[in-house]
């Protein structure tokens, strides 16, 4: 990632003042938003914390599993969310995870961006409302530059079916898409009261995108302080999503190391801390953070470059990885990845990683969809999903008859990501390739 930080060209102040008519952000900014260069809006997520997890109730529904690699002959264990779809019967099979949102409204150099403004878009979006993913109208064209190309068929086997997004990509994971499935891991929203969170100015910054969109920069560290902050009262059965709207984080702290978009982990609490070498029901909470993300922000004009990375994309991204990783301590075999270079070798099952940028467009989106500051065009009416990775992938299963098989028929019979053959790129049709 680029540590260049390019400075602001006259031209900031009245971009800054155009999204604030334009958009929600309130307020009068008390600093110049620095102009960053397109080259160093590299989105990124990261997992925080890990715990060791015990046989408890007291965290979210979950089910353990475990697979060998024929790659390397390791046999991997690993926890998910829901139950378990090699064994659940009926009814059992249906979980539903209560969600417990807490917007944050974050003031930073005399700007406020309320997580509260994009409460309701987020709340009618594919993550909670329903959705026939038998179709896309457009999905990730398979250019260097992540432009929009055309749609197609998605799930083919849970077509008609109207299903959240989560609950539809697990369905494909496991190959219990089908008008028949009792198979269901639901999102149930319980909205929690705002929470208010000041920046210091020696803990963030302003930044403008060259399409004029104003976002806050701040620390990592110290971001993850304040959510942390925040968990001391949550429900470990549920899972706590604190949401935002355009505020990334850097890290190394250099605000042109930007920008992490969102972020799961897990935190253990009570007797033991949640160690391996507790007795009993300990409790583990897991959580999330992500933020609202502008379109024009990332995504430039008319399905150009990123032109997925907009409003839910990051949102989506976390709950995917949250899912199928809640305890952040599912490893595998080293993976890399030339779409998603930030995360290098990786050891870590994060669905999210390797396909970050990669999506699809998906139900009706009213919020946000005029031109953005700098008069261009960003918004298609549409949500953005990301792409998410599925676990036959990091195992190196081939051929693959875990997964909905993709669109097409294949050698591998199943798809690696949810996308299936809508995802253009040669290495997400076949299993991950290693690394050191």
């Amino acid at each position: 990632m680029s540590q260049r930080m390019s400075a602001a060209i006259g031209c900031a102040a009245t971009l800054a003042a155009i999204q604030l008519s334009a958009f929600a952000v309130t307020g009068t900014a008390t600093v110049e938003p620095q102009l960053i260069d397109d080259s160093q809006l590299r989105a990124a997520s990261v997992a925080i914390g890990g715990a060791a997890v015990l046989p408890t109730t007291r965290t979210v529904t979950h089910w353990w599993g475990a697979t060998t690699n024929p790659h390397d002959g390791v046999t991997y264990g690993y926890n998910m969310v829901g139950a378990n779809p090699n064994t659940c019967k009926l009814s059992d099979c249906d979980v539903t995870i209560e969600v417990d949102i807490t917007p944050l409204i974050v003031n930073i150099d005399g700007l406020t961006f309320s997580g509260q403004d994009v409460l309701q878009a987020t709340l009618d979006s594919p993550l909670f409302a329903l959705n026939d993913y038998g179709s896309t109208a457009w999905a990730t064209a398979g250019a260097a530059n992540l432009p929009r190309g055309p749609g197609g068929v998605l799930s083919q086997n849970d077509s008609g079916n109207l299903l959240q997004l989560e609950d539809a990509t697990m369905r494909a994971q496991f190959n219990l898409a089908s008008p028949g499935s009792t198979y269901h891991l639901r999102l149930h929203p319980n909205l929690l009261p705002a929470v208010t969170i000041n920046v210091p100015r020696n803990q963030g910054t302003l930044l403008v995108s060259g399409r004029g969109v104003v976002f806050a920069d701040v620390d990592i560290g110290w971001w993850s302080a304040q959510i942390n902050n925040l968990l001391t009262k949550a429900d470990a059965t549920h899972l706590p999503l604190f949401l935002t709207d355009n505020v990334l984080l850097f890290e190394g702290n250099n605000p042109g190391n930007c920008c992490v978009i969102g972020y799961h982990g897990t935190r253990a609490v009570g007797n033991g801390g949640g160690s391996a070498n507790s007795n009993g029901n300990s409790v583990v909470q897991t959580f999330a953070w992500a933020s609202w993300v502008q379109p024009g922000l990332y995504a430039r004009p008319d399905g150009g470059t990123d032109w997925a990375l907009q409003d839910i994309h990051a949102i989506s991204h976390e709950i995917s990885e949250w899912a199928d990783d809640p305890f952040v301590n599912n490893t595998v075999e080293p993976w890399l990845t030339p779409t998603a270079p930030q995360y290098g070798c990786s050891g870590f099952l994060e669905t999210g990683d390797p396909v970050v940028g990669i999506g699809f467009a998906i139900g009706t989106n009213k919020f946000q969809q005029g031109p953005n500051p700098n008069g261009t065009q960003s918004a298609d009416g549409y949500y953005h999903p990301e792409d998410e990775v599925f676990l036959p992938w990091f195992m190196r299963t081939s051929p693959n008859h875990v997964s909905e098989p993709t669109q097409a028929v294949s050698a591998n019979v199943g798809r690696y990501t949810l996308m299936g053959d809508r995802n253009p790129f040669a290495g997400f049709r076949q299993p991950a390739t290693g690394c050191q």
